[in-house]
C-alpha cells in the first residue's frame, strides 16, 4: 500500500482534492440556491434534489468543458508551435510530429514500448493520437451536457417568469449560454499563457513544470 501511495501521489492527491471540492461546491451551492428561492418567494430544496439538478449540472459542465478545451488545444498546438525560454514547448527547430525513429513506434520501438506503438495501420493512428481524441472527445460530452443542462436551467427560469421557453438550438444561440462559456474560456487561456511565459523567466526548484534554477531563461525544453 505505501508503494502504491508512492508511486501514485500525484494523482491520488488531485482526486481527493477534486472530489472535496465538488462535494464543497454542491453544498455551497444548494446554499445559494435555497437562498436566491427563498428571496424570490419559492422553497427551499433538499441537497440530493440540488445535485440532480440542472442549476448544479450546467455549473459543473461548464467548468469541466473549459478546462478540458484548455489541455486539447495545449497538446494539439505545442505539436506546430513553440515559445523560447519556457519548459512547456518544443525547442525551436523541433517542430512538427517528428519521425517514427523520435516516436519509437514501428520498427524503432522498444521492447518494453506499448504494444500498440508497435503495430501499424489504424491501430498504431489511434494510438499515435490517443490523448488529444480522449481529451476532445470529453471537451465536446461536456460541451454538449453544459447545453443540454443549462437549457433546462435557463427555460425553468424563463417559466418561473411567465417567459416562454427556448428550444436546445435557441438556447445554444444565446447571450446566457455563450457569457457563461467564453467567461471559464478566457481564464483558461490566459491561465496557460501565463504559465508559458512566466515560466520563462521563473523557477520552482524540483518541480518538473518548471526548469532548473541555473538554467539560462532562453533556454527551451528543459525540464527541472
Amino acid at each position: 500500500m505505501r508503494r502504491f501511495l508512492r508511486d501514485n501521489g500525484l494523482s491520488l492527491f488531485f482526486l481527493v482534492a477534486f472530489l472535496l471540492a465538488l462535494g464543497g461546491q454542491s453544498i455551497a451551492g444548494n446554499a445559494d440556491y435555497n437562498a436566491r428561492q427563498l428571496t424570490e418567494g419559492g422553497a427551499p430544496i433538499s441537497w440530493v434534489s440540488y445535485v440532480t439538478s440542472s442549476d448544479f449540472a450546467v455549473n459543473v459542465a461548464e467548468n469541466w468543458q473549459s478546462e478540458y478545451l484548455q489541455f486539447l488545444l495545449y497538446i494539439m498546438i505545442t505539436v506546430w508551435l513553440v515559445q523560447r525560454g519556457s519548459p512547456e514547448s518544443k525547442k525551436p527547430g523541433e517542430q512538427g510530429r517528428e519521425s517514427d525513429e523520435e516516436q519509437k513506434v514501428g520498427p524503432h520501438a522498444e521492447p518494453d514500448s506499448p504494444a500498440w506503438a508497435k503495430a501499424t495501420g489504424l491501430r498504431r493512428t489511434l494510438f499515435a493520437n490517443s490523448l488529444g481524441l480522449v481529451m476532445g472527445t470529453i471537451f465536446v460530452l461536456s460541451w454538449l451536457a453544459q447545453s443540454v443542462a443549462g437549457t433546462a436551467n435557463y427555460n425553468s427560469e424563463q417559466l418561473a417568469q411567465l417567459q416562454d421557453p427556448v428550444t436546445w438550438l435557441g438556447y445554444v444561440g444565446s447571450a446566457d449560454f455563450w457569457n457563461r462559456t467564453l467567461q471559464n474560456w478566457q481564464s483558461e487561456l490566459l491561465a496557460v499563457l501565463s504559465m508559458v511565459v512566466l515560466s520563462i523567466y521563473l523557477r520552482q526548484r524540483g518541480s518538473p513544470e518548471s526548469k532548473p534554477v541555473g538554467v539560462p531563461h532562453q533556454a527551451t525544453g528543459i525540464e527541472g
